[in-house]
């Protein structure tokens, strides 16, 4: 099972995730206000609130925003009243992707939703029809510099961790979602620095997208999904080859 989706590694190649700072932030900020709201203030006690606070802090995001986030989601400060939707559809190439948005208005949502996969000749399906292609599991990234696998697999596999997955120039931790805090804290409590942590939807298999026309259609539909303000996180169940890849850039 490959540690984390083709997309994530993409856009850490193009520098998508540095250019688009201010968005993610944005994202982070809904994602962390929501946990508050349903699950209280304390991250010690709401391990989703955890969760959202790592991951904030995997990108750098300052404590000032961290806190207001959380008091907006307590009650301390004025907030918008979001909703949790997950869309699931086929993209090009018979791609899976799984959507999931936060959102105050869900018909303009799902209309925009609609629209981007229609644009790209793919199609938005009903609840369920992707979702059981994938697997909840905690995911953290760390530069190859950092450290050796062999190093690596003794702190993480230590903490509790399923795997340790090598791809291009990272390593990514696996976790049962129920061990990610931990496996974190066993890295935080060693020094060791991480480019990126969450729990994601993981693909099961993949589906290799390897005629240029289609793998333009797909990455197109998949940037456009995740520029939309409502949209939290985007997976998919696809591998393009090297060269593609490479003709694309």
């Amino acid at each position: 099972m490959s540690g984390h989706s083709k997309w994530s590694t993409i856009k850490r190649k193009k520098g998508a995730v540095d250019a688009k700072r201010g968005k993610i932030f944005t994202k982070l900020i809904k994602e962390i206000t929501v946990a508050a709201r349903m699950g209280g203030g304390d991250p010690d006690a709401n391990p989703r609130l955890r969760t959202a606070i790592l991951s904030a802090k995997s990108e750098n995001m300052p404590k000032d925003n961290i806190e207001r986030a959380i008091k907006k989601g307590t009650g301390g400060l004025e907030g918008a009243n979001y909703e949790e939707i997950l869309y699931e559809g086929y993209g090009p190439g018979g791609v899976a992707v799984l959507v999931e948005t936060m959102t105050d208005n869900k018909n303009r949502t799902v209309a925009d939703v609609r629209h981007y996969f229609s644009k790209s000749g793919g199609n938005l399906g009903e609840s369920g029809c992707v979702g059981w292609m994938f697997d909840k599991k905690g995911v953290i990234v760390v530069d190859k510099e950092t450290l050796s696998e062999e190093e690596l697999m003794d702190i993480a596999l230590e903490a509790g961790a399923e795997d340790v997955v090598e791809e291009d120039s990272t390593f990514q931790i696996v976790t049962a979602p129920e061990d990610f805090n931990e496996v974190m804290g066993n890295l935080e409590k060693n020094d060791l620095k991480y480019e990126e942590a969450s729990v994601s939807m993981v693909p099961q298999n993949t589906v290799d997208v390897a005629e240029e026309k289609v793998a333009r259609s797909l990455l197109k539909l998949l940037e456009n999904l995740e520029d939309h303000d409502d949209v939290q996180k985007v997976h998919a169940n696809f591998d393009i080859p090297d060269e593609i890849m490479e003709s694309i850039s």
